[in-house]
């Protein structure tokens, strides 16, 4: 009997149960590798957390013993010793310059301008004739003054001959009527005649001097037709020219010009209340314009307005500065520098000495080898340096750019190269 080849079916059986037989081997295989391979992870893994460990534990060590030594470690500081200073403050404050004397003046005759004798920019003096003011209305009336002023006096010499006329008849009348040769009743007559002529000299006498007035009055009035300067100075402003009508009016006169005195000037400026105890009038100043450097403009403290205002706590001051050689103007802003004496001394401390904390400022200061905190009532800080008014006496030694962690008691020691006395500069 011939033996058969074996079918596909039957090759597939057969692989399938040699795969079956040959699936424990490698299962085992498989569960032997991924304990080798799990055991090598938790080896690695605690490896690294111990090194980890290890490397935290050194840190830590190290961060104690860093700062154990920091506590232990004494730091150097830079010592300066203050002092009080009596010198005056000098402070700079921003000013506004004007003229000394400032006019605007007004028409006080009603007509036309028939001249004008000066522009803008004109140096006048004190009478200079600046226009002529046309005003024949004005100047007729002045002329029907005058006539009537003459009628008067005409008048009032009248009345003193008809007086004296009737004193003479008077004394005659009086006489006879003593003897009889005339009646009392003539005699009544001629001394009231008399009385009559008296008042009558007094009423002319009055009418000449009222009309005398009305002249007086008019002369002045065409006095003004002459427009003249009131003090030496400058034209700032011209508002008529020639054929102008303008009005003598109280309340819409024409303005003509504005003049302005600037050989003297009145620099105006606002002093803070804390120079105001030590500020008094004439005392010397000095005045710098930012357009002119290198040069200086002396002045003296003038007045002042006596009152502070409320709203800014300033007092308005003005220093009167000599401007005879023109190089300043009104309206120019300028710098004016003040030493007001100080009230009381001070202790001048430089700002890299200030401390401030939560508990406010202070300063540290040497003594023995330890800080000691200090604290400060400041008068002014100008960012250089400030003024002390309480919490520091002269002597005392503070510590320049003391230690960020500076805490009373602190020991500390000076640096080798130490300032021996600290910069006091009145501020």
């Amino acid at each position: 009997m011939n033996e058969q080849s074996p079918t596909p079916s039957h090759a597939l059986q057969r692989d399938s149960e040699q795969a079956t037989a040959a699936d424990p081997q490698r299962e085992c295989h498989r569960r032997r590798t991924a304990r080798w391979l799990g055991l090598g992870i938790a080896a690695l893994v605690a490896v690294l957390v111990a090194t980890g460990m290890a490397e935290h534990a050194s840190q830590r060590a190290d961060a104690v013993d860093t700062l154990q030594a920091m506590r232990a470690a004494v730091p150097l500081v830079r010592i300066a010793a203050v002092t009080t200073v009596d010198t005056p403050r000098q402070i700079e404050l921003p000013s506004t310059m004007q003229p000394f004397d400032s006019a605007t003046l007004f028409a006080r005759a009603t007509g036309y301008v028939s001249k004008r004798n000066v522009d803008i920019g004109s140096h006048v003096h004190k009478g200079d004739v600046l226009a002529v003011i046309s005003a024949p209305d004005l100047d007729a009336q002045l002329e029907q003054a005058r006539g009537q002023l003459a009628q008067m006096q005409a008048a009032y010499v009248q009345a003193q001959a008809n007086r004296d006329l009737a004193h003479a008849t008077n004394n005659r009348t009086t006489q006879l009527v003593q003897q009889g040769w005339d009646s009392k009743q003539q005699g009544d007559t001629d001394r009231l005649n008399l009385a009559s002529q008296i008042a009558a000299v007094a009423v002319a006498q009055a009418n000449v001097q009222a009309q005398q007035a009305q002249v007086d009055r008019l002369v002045q009035l065409t006095g003004f037709e002459r427009v003249v300067a009131p003090f030496n100075g400058a034209i700032t402003a011209r508002q008529v020219d020639v054929g102008s009508l303008v009005a003598a009016d109280a309340a819409s006169g024409t303005a003509l010009f504005s003049i302005a005195r600037t050989d003297v000037l009145r620099v105006q400026v606002y002093v803070p209340q804390d120079y105001y105890f030590g500020l008094t009038d004439g005392e010397q100043a000095t005045v710098t314009v930012p357009e002119l450097p290198g040069q200086t403009f002396h002045g003296t403290v003038a007045r002042n307005a006596s009152v502070l205002q409320q709203q800014t706590r300033t007092l308005l001051t003005e220093v009167d500065v000599d401007n005879a050689s023109g190089k300043l103007a009104g309206g120019l802003y300028g710098i004016v520098h003040l030493d007001v004496p100080r009230q009381e001394p001070v202790v001048i401390l430089p700002s890299q000495a200030v401390i401030f904390n939560q508990d406010g400022l202070s300063a540290a200061v040497y003594r023995d080898g330890a800080l000691k905190l200090r604290h400060l009532d400041l008068a002014a800080d100008d960012g250089g340096q400030v003024e002390v008014r309480s919490g520091l006496q002269a002597g005392d030694q503070v510590i320049l750019d003391p230690p960020v962690n500076a805490v009373d008691g602190m020991r500390v020691a000076t640096a080798p190269a130490v300032a021996k006395t600290a910069t006091a500069a009145g501020g």
